[in-house]
């Protein structure tokens, strides 16, 4: 039984769904351009991979192998259309930006993985804890995408929180560099990638860094003397 603790390092770091698995890459550079917008379709998608690896968990021992995917895709469906209706409620104003992506989480690679390859195989509970670790762990490096990007492309952050926060967060934006005239190439989808790229690139140079202090940790083994029995004549 996979623990609570391995789920939690999983999601988080080690099996991380955007710089490990490399999936959801199309929500994860279309919307990035802006932490508001980064931030709102992380939401979305936490809430879609949490209820659905629950539901997915509770109902695993009913449904015929030969309709499991169907059924997991229908669930995912039906809980991506109650969010689309929140936002278009709440966050109209943001849900026109993100446009196409919210329903697009119906065939989010994430969440229908983590559907057939663990809430399927798991209790509810963990289930529910994975997909809040994976929703954490995707949704981290996509918020990290778009404040890095906002940051190099307008010199300001957490513009137009409102969208998401409502009046609340109307002075919400922080402009860290003055008179900035922007780094359009940030903003635009080659831009994506390449910060894509170099966080993929920072978390494995932070890898290889840990695995090589732990080899320099690990107290080296004696050499052993082996016995080696020789049989027949020698001449």
């Amino acid at each position: 039984m996979t623990s609570y603790r391995e789920i939690s390092l999983n999601g988080l770091w080690k099996n991380n769904p955007a710089l490990v698995q490399l999936l959801g890459l199309c929500p994860l550079l279309g919307v990035s351009n802006s932490t508001v917008n980064a931030l709102g379709l992380a939401l979305a998608s936490a809430v879609v991979l949490i209820c659905s690896n629950t539901a997915v968990s509770l109902v695993r021992g009913v449904v015929n192998t030969a309709v499991r995917l169907p059924a997991f895709v229908m669930i995912i469906a039906a809980l991506t259309t109650c969010i689309e209706l929140l936002m278009q409620a709440y966050t109209y104003e943001l849900y026109q930006i993100l446009g196409i992506f919210i329903p697009l989480i119906t065939t989010n690679c994430v969440i229908l993985g983590r559907a057939d390859g663990f809430a399927a195989k798991h209790d509810p509970a963990r289930a529910a804890y994975d997909g809040l670790m994976m929703g954490l762990g995707f949704g981290t490096v996509l918020v990290l995408i778009g404040a890095i990007r906002e940051l190099l492309g307008t010199g300001a952050l957490f513009a137009n929180m409102h969208l998401l926060f409502g009046p609340m967060a109307a002075d919400w934006k922080l402009t860290l560099v003055q008179d900035y005239r922007g780094f359009l190439l940030a903003i635009l989808p080659p831009g994506a990638f390449i910060v894509l790229g170099l966080l993929i690139a920072g978390k494995n140079r932070i890898d290889q860094i840990a695995a090589e202090r732990a080899q320099a940790a690990a107290p080296e083994l004696p050499a052993q003397s082996r016995r080696v029995r020789v049989t027949g004549v020698i001449e």
